[in-house]
């Protein structure tokens, strides 16, 4: 049995792989801030609003470090261009950040504005579209060995 090639990770941390790492900080901060939106609309409460675009920030300021650590790997090594969710989970992710940077922009208005319509609907798609790319990430590490020491 032939054994696997090793898809080491470009941008790395004593072996450990910086992307992975950053990654939760903006799914939970995106996730927050829908919840936060879906809170202000309910209850017109300012505080929500106020909630929604600091966890906006954060998610977008972490998002763009995961970005970059995330594109170096796929830049700096052509096995993890190769395997097939990379396109995919790099596309995904873009369209995310792209709509988290929109929706954060749109959160610097006055409440209601911040929030209704627009706000809530982007929260909505972005929250929508992080399960698929967490998935095409989990497929390159788990069924692809990206990043992974064996």
């Amino acid at each position: 049995m032939q054994e696997a090639v090793r898809v080491r990770s470009t941008a790395q941390i004593a072996g450990h792989p910086i992307h992975p790492m950053l990654v939760p900080i903006p799914i939970a901060c995106f996730i927050g801030a829908l919840l936060t939106d879906i809170a202000y609309v309910a209850s017109a409460e300012i505080m929500w609003a106020d909630f929604s675009a600091w966890l906006l920030l954060v998610g977008v300021i972490f998002g763009v470090l995961a970005a970059i650590a995330g594109l170096t790997d796929f830049l700096g090594n052509r096995l993890v261009r190769a395997t097939p969710p990379a396109w995919p989970h790099l596309l995904g992710n873009a369209v995310a950040m792209i709509l988290a940077i929109c929706n954060a922009a749109i959160h610097t208005r006055d409440a209601w504005t911040s929030v209704w319509p627009w706000g809530l609907v982007l929260s909505v798609i972005t929250v929508l579209i992080l399960p698929v790319t967490g998935w095409l990430g989990w497929a390159m590490v788990y069924r692809h060995g990206v990043g992974v020491e064996r």
